[in-house]
């Protein structure tokens, strides 16, 4: 697809990796002659700021993270619906998100999550499930972002309240925090962190730790053995928007094959959502991870997400160091 020349602006909210943020824009830019002003925030943070200016938004289009806050986001109305020509280029699963907001967010790329540690600090008996997490030898050695910030550790939440039940992932949660040094506010920091052997652990997307493999850190990715939850990468149209045509121009581009092919450029390892778009190889491969049947509307919706949230506050966050 050729995106359509057009000239004004385009205020970007994204939040992927700054890299492939970066990539993306310079790339829409050169191809559209619009002048892209991007701000990268984790997924938390950005929808938090679009809550802040309902009324007077600033910004007309939300690119990446995780696919919860944003069906929280069209919940809520802040939020437009948009149903791209695009969509029929898309896998079954980028679509479903979208229908399931009706049509206010739309799937751009997908991701199992998992974690990663270094192997220059752990060689025996190294961890393989969720479960090994909790073994005291790695007291202080664990990193994990707050899922009041970061889509990646709110889907950390969601994962284990569908994996093990409710009041049991939250005394799971209790327990790992005796082995977590930091709650970091970025969902790929912990695994940065492992990278330079500044901590262990790293619970993140495989994808995210296979971007530190690639990049010659000593890191193994692990798909837990009791199974995981995923993301769907999304992206949505900000209702009210100063350039709403010019975001409408964007998804319509970052929905095209080419467009998503960039994510290598800037070393991003997900499976796209367009079906014509090849998967890197390096990418963790979905039909070898054992996902569960992750309930997206349910923990996207407004009411469960805050929820947690607030209980993650009460009985884990009180605790953090």
């Amino acid at each position: 697809m050729n995106a359509q020349a057009e000239s004004g602006e385009l205020v970007l909210y994204c939040s992927v990796d700054e890299n492939w943020c970066r990539v993306m824009a310079e790339a829409f830019q050169r191809e559209t002659g619009i002048n892209v002003l991007m701000t990268r925030r984790s997924s938390g943070e950005t929808y938090a700021q679009i809550r802040a200016e309902l009324g007077q938004p600033r910004g007309d289009i939300w690119w990446g993270g995780t696919g919860d806050p944003h069906l929280q986001a069209a919940q809520e109305g802040l939020t437009t619906a948009y149903q791209s020509p695009m969509l029929t280029e898309l896998q079954d699963w980028a679509v479903s998100q979208a229908e399931a907001s009706d049509y206010h967010t739309v799937g751009i790329y997908a991701g199992g999550l998992g974690f990663g540690y270094n192997t220059d600090l752990i060689s025996d008996d190294a961890p393989a499930c969720w479960s090994d997490l909790l073994d005291s030898r790695y007291e202080d050695d664990i990193q994990v972002a707050n899922p009041n910030s970061s889509g990646t550790a709110y889907t950390l939440l969601a994962t284990l309240v569908q994996l093990f039940g409710e009041d049991e992932a939250f005394d799971y949660l209790r327990e790992l925090n005796n082995n977590v040094s930091q709650y970091t506010q970025s969902g790929s920091a912990p695994i940065r962190a492992a990278g330079t052997g500044e901590t262990a652990i790293g619970i993140v997307f495989m994808h995210d730790a296979v971007a530190q493999a690639v990049q010659g850190s000593p890191i193994k990715t692990v798909a837990p053995c009791e199974g995981t939850g995923y993301e769907i990468g999304s992206m949505s149209i900000i209702e009210g928007g100063p350039n709403s045509e010019n975001a409408r121009i964007w998804y319509d581009w970052a929905l095209s094959a080419d467009a998503q092919a960039l994510a290598v450029q800037a070393n991003s390892f997900q499976v796209p959502s367009n079906v014509n778009a090849e998967t890197p190889p390096q990418a963790p491969r979905l039909a070898d991870i054992a996902l569960i049947d992750y309930d997206f509307a349910l923990y996207g919706s407004s009411e469960e997400r805050t929820r947690l949230l607030e209980r993650w506050d009460q009985e884990i966050g009180s605790l953090a160091r």
